[in-house]
């Protein structure tokens, strides 16, 4: 079974024109258009699929600071408070609660390195507590056995994947924006030497401003417009169990599995890290980028097949704009699950917690996770092509800091004071070597 999705209603037609499009209906995209939109423009969000239908529903959930890299700790903390403003502000139901999100470890070098963080956490006014061996034991008492230490950070928390995105949504519909799924956009329109226009399968919007929140199409995507974009996808795959364990931390990682309480009351199962490599052309292209990222994270990557080749996102092939598109082919980036890492994540996640055998698995999947060579998200204008502002690359982090990256690109499109320093994420810093940048969690 796939996971597990709201569905939202589409606009009917799309506008003649806008202030501003958002291609794209992940996470990061309904909180850029939710933001505008509450600023008084008139926005268009066009997905080529469904809302929220790709990795933003294929995620653990987790909204967390902990462990953030120094880059973007200051939006994971701003996003914490939005994603609760958000639920004051419109009444929709995301599934955010703070619940704190808990680490048990026995390796020495790991918990070295989460009190690292934490005394880097508290120097920007981060709370986030060091377990001894007999508190991380009883707190994590469930599992049965001793450990020697832990983490736990109070303000951390989770949301809901099948109804975060779908939820914004609904949102931006009462605020007045329109909402455009099964609506791929092919192209852009240029008239002296800036944006004009969004070309969709079903006409052109005109605007002077796009936000490109593709996702793992993004870099495909911008080679039409002559814009370089290293990304690279990783195929993870995921389950959840049914209903029926009790005594379980809502949130709980461990270097063998980590679990999370779903909306339903089922639990989502995955390894942290662990994916396959797709190989594509677009990967070979932009395999001396990525020579970092992987030096840094070679050991939790496993060769994969042709689910990347067969999907399409990565392809280096150029495209009309009057004619089907790669994303018209393949509206839902589904891949194949690997099914021995469905097998051990299961298998791990019984060990570690006995009252999950009570439970079975309610479904699997797999999604792409799409990164930059630092593992930080390209957000910003393009200086070749004003009024086009790349939103992508968020590798594995883009559902938790979703509301702040949103915020933050309202902020560059309406000329505001940015909710955060802007700097880190500018995809200018692609043209310069990642090594010694990869981002440490």
């Amino acid at each position: 079974m796939p996971a597990p999705l709201t569905r939202v209603d589409t606009t009917p037609e799309i506008p003649s024109a806008a202030d501003a499009v958002v291609i794209g209906g992940g996470i990061v995209g309904v909180f850029a258009a939710y933001y505008l939109v509450r600023r008084g423009l008139k926005v268009a969000l066009i997905e080529k699929g469904r809302i929220g239908a790709e990795q933003s529903s294929r995620n653990w959930g987790w909204c967390r600071q902990q462990n953030r890299d120094a880059r973007e700790l200051p939006m994971s903390t701003k996003s914490l408070d939005l994603w609760e403003q958000f639920a004051t502000e419109t009444g929709e139901e995301t599934g955010f609660r703070r619940c704190g999100l808990f680490y048990l470890s026995n390796s020495e070098e790991e918990l070295s390195g989460w009190a690292s963080w934490r005394d880097f956490a508290r120097s920007v006014g981060v709370t986030t507590y060091m377990l001894s061996g007999a508190e991380a034991t009883e707190r994590g008492r469930a599992t049965g056995a001793a450990w020697k230490g832990g983490v736990f950070s109070p303000t951390d928390g989770i949301a809901d994947p099948a109804n975060a995105a779908p939820a914004v949504a609904r949102a931006i519909l009462k605020l007045g924006g329109t909402v455009h799924q099964s609506c791929a956009a092919r192209g852009i329109d240029i008239e002296g030497g800036r944006l004009a226009g969004v070309v969709t399968e079903h006409g052109t919007i005109r605007t002077k401003v796009a936000i490109l929140a593709g996702g793992a199409w993004a870099s495909s995507f911008c080679r039409q417009l002559g814009i370089r974009f290293p990304q690279a996808s990783i195929r993870s795959s995921i389950l959840s169990v049914s209903p029926g364990a009790s005594g379980l931390p809502d949130a709980l990682h461990t270097s063998a599995v980590s679990v999370t309480r779903r909306g339903d009351g089922g639990y989502t199962l995955a390894i942290s890290g662990r994916g396959r490599v797709d190989p594509t052309a677009q990967q070979l292209r932009f395999t001396p980028q990525f020579l970092p990222m992987f030096a840094r994270r070679w050991r939790s990557l496993a060769p994969g097949g042709l689910e990347g080749i067969r999907s399409g996102h990565e392809s280096l092939a150029r495209w009309r704009l009057d004619s089907r598109t790669p994303m018209e082919r393949m509206r839902i980036l589904d891949p194949a699950v690997d099914a021995a890492t469905i097998a051990l994540t299961h298998a791990r996640a019984l060990k570690l917690l006995p009252a999950l055998k009570g439970t079975g698995i309610s479904a699997a999947w797999a999604g792409y996770i799409d990164s930059t060579p630092d593992g930080v998200p390209g957000i910003g204008e393009i200086a070749t092509l004003p009024g086009f502002i790349l939103a992508a690359g968020f590798s594995g982090h883009g559902f938790g800091i979703g509301p702040g990256a949103g915020h933050l690109i309202a902020d560059i499109v309406t000329g505001d004071e940015p909710i955060v320093d802007p700097r880190p994420y500018h995809p200018s810093r692609f043209a310069a070597s990642a090594w010694g940048k990869v981002a440490d969690f």
